[in-house]
């Protein structure tokens, strides 16, 4: 049972307007709610009138039941009853709080006087029932801080309840026991609806409820505890919104029992417009971190954490049971994609960097790429300090490799057999310092003809290649490590492009130019130089005191300002 539009209203800087009651009242109706409490109508004229525009608007669904919550005094209820003139179906929810502490220090009643004050307002409330047949009315009592009353006096009141309502097992009485304010762990709470579940004199015609809060922040786990216990009904607020810290979340709850295999029957499979809908509506923010529905909680930054989840599905088949490390429910069954599930930091590594390229332009990097690239991108990082997308990410992968076009470019290449056609024949055109040059080579396959044909010393270490896409548009992935022939340190390059040969072509041009020898010399340049003794030269800005500049040596470049 959501409480939202009550015990969460209550709890906000600015209680919620009628307008907006309403629109958080459609979407509770949406995600499949069938009891929502609506208002505390004696509380004020705007709780009132939106319970009596629900009922004259017709707006509340067949299937759905509204409750109204009051305190048991006389006036109060007389008040909360005007509310539902005329509701199809309608739950009273009565409570009185029934602690020693509350007794004898709020109320200054005894056991016997907390008994007839109950009882007399569910006396009152049946007495109207009886007078107003065609509305279905259903009674709720709630024995405030419950989770602080002597167990025994608490079954009592509630048996006397049942009793006093005259219910059946067919129209059952609601029994809610409130953990009005958090105060111990969740498997004390859970004994205590255990026991009450047990001992309770007619517990067929009840539905046991609980409404947890939040003080000590365990409201979901003292929930989950008190249905395995016997509860059969909970209370709560989305995102947990509520006195204090808030009641139990039951976005939070739902879903536990979701990644579990028990479909709890509410539908938040667009949980990013739930999360919209409830700021409005509240005008309070939702943690990044919150549970499921956060902006961040299906994010992993860290480097081992984004290796695991790019490996799980990696490995997850279509239909399977879902099992990704570090994700415990599937976004897309939110609502979400899987683009912001890695995202990278400079605490990412590889494998989060591999994840975003290949989710984002299907382009899957070899290992051997990924553990390179991985270091340029960590230095990028190290320099800007700020998180990189995927658009960041190949524009740094295109700068670093793909785009590698000085001293060589490749312009144009023909590939032939040669006639003994164990062998092939590459001619290509090759732009080098702003010169084209043809040139051709003859190899046992393409890459050693095209090696050849480029008449440089190096040597091929690896070679992957890799499809983009399918079909027509189908592109190639070419990554080559390389080495020359006078050091042993391998240079990674990368080529993409429709024809596959030429994708390689293109990787190995891109290698070439990464080799240190390739690399210009640093530019030498002609130095002007001026020797400027500091006291030779005084301040001319204040004419009434000439200021003397330390005595030291000024060393002036002018081809550097020249430059500029």
């Amino acid at each position: 049972m959501s409480t939202d539009l009550r015990d969460g209203n209550q709890a906000l800087f600015e209680p919620m307007s009628i307008a907006r009651k309403h629109q958080l009242f459609d979407l509770l109706c949406d995600i499949g709610f069938r009891e929502i409490e609506v208002a505390f109508p004696a509380a004020s004229q705007i709780e009132f009138d939106f319970v009596r525009q629900l009922i004259e608007q017709q707006r509340v669904p067949d299937e759905v039941t509204i409750s109204v919550l009051t305190q048991a005094r006389p006036h109060l209820l007389t008040r909360t009853l005007e509310a539902l003139q005329g509701a199809r179906r309608a739950m009273v929810h009565i409570y009185m709080s029934t602690a020693p502490l509350f007794r004898q220090t709020v109320f200054g009643m005894s056991q016997v006087q907390i008994f007839d004050t109950v009882l007399a307002a569910v006396e009152q409330t049946r007495a109207h029932a009886r007078a107003h047949p065609e509305t279905e009315w259903m009674l709720e009592f709630s024995p405030e801080t419950f989770n602080a009353t002597e167990p025994e006096f608490a079954r009592d009141l509630c048996d006397a309840v049942v009793a006093a309502w005259g219910c059946t097992a067919e129209n059952k009485v609601v029994i809610n026991l409130p953990a009005t304010v958090e105060m111990s762990t969740p498997n004390v709470y859970a004994d205590q609806i255990e026991w009450m579940h047990r001992h309770l004199a007619h517990r067929d015609r009840i539905v046991l409820s609980v409404h947890p809060h939040n003080d000590r922040g365990t409201a979901v786990a003292a929930a989950e505890l008190a249905i395995m216990a016997g509860a059969d009904r909970v209370e709560g607020c989305l995102f947990g919104q509520g006195e204090r810290t808030g009641n139990v979340d039951l976005i939070t709850l739902a879903l536990n029992l979701y990644t579990q295999g028990i479909h709890p029957g509410l539908d938040f499979s667009q949980i990013d417009e739930v999360a919209r809908i409830c700021t409005e509506c509240s005008q309070l923010p939702v943690h990044p971190r919150h549970p499921y529905v956060g902006d961040l909680v299906h994010t992993a930054f860290s480097g081992s954490h984004q290796d695991a989840i790019k490996k799980g599905f990696a490995a997850h088949g279509v239909d399977t049971v879902w099992q990704i490390p570090y994700l415990p429910i599937d976004p897309v069954d939110l609502g979400r994609s899987y683009e912001s599930v890695v995202r990278v930091n400079s605490q990412s590594g590889k494998g989060g960097i591999a994840y975003l390229i290949e989710t984002a332009y299907g382009l899957h990097l070899p290992r051997r790429a990924q553990i390179e690239f991985a270091a340029v991108v960590q230095a990028h990082m190290d320099r800007d300090h700020m998180e990189m997308n995927a658009e960041t990410l190949m524009r740094l992968l295109d700068r670093e490799y793909l785009a590698q076009d000085k001293p060589l470019k490749l312009i144009e290449s023909r590939l032939s057999s040669v006639e003994n056609g164990t062998q092939q024949s590459v001619n290509v055109i090759i732009e080098r310092h702003n010169e084209c040059i043809e040139c051709a080579g003859v190899g046992d396959g393409p890459i050693a003809a095209f090696i050849r044909a480029l008449d440089v010393p190096i040597r091929v270490q690896w070679f992957e290649e890799r499809a983009i896409g399918q079909g027509t548009d189908a592109r190639a992935a070419a990554f080559v490590g390389i080495a020359s022939t006078e050091r042993a340190q391998t240079v990674l390059g990368a080529g993409i492009d429709s024809n596959t040969v030429v994708a390689a072509f293109k990787a190995i041009v891109s290698a070439v130019n990464r080799l240190p020898s390739m690399s210009p010399p640093p530019r030498r340049r002609s130095i002007t130089r001026r020797f400027l003794w500091a006291d030779e030269h005084r301040s001319t800005n204040r004419p009434s005191k000439s200021v003397i500049l330390p005595r030291c040596l000024f060393f002036q470049d002018f081809s550097v300002i020249n430059s500029l």
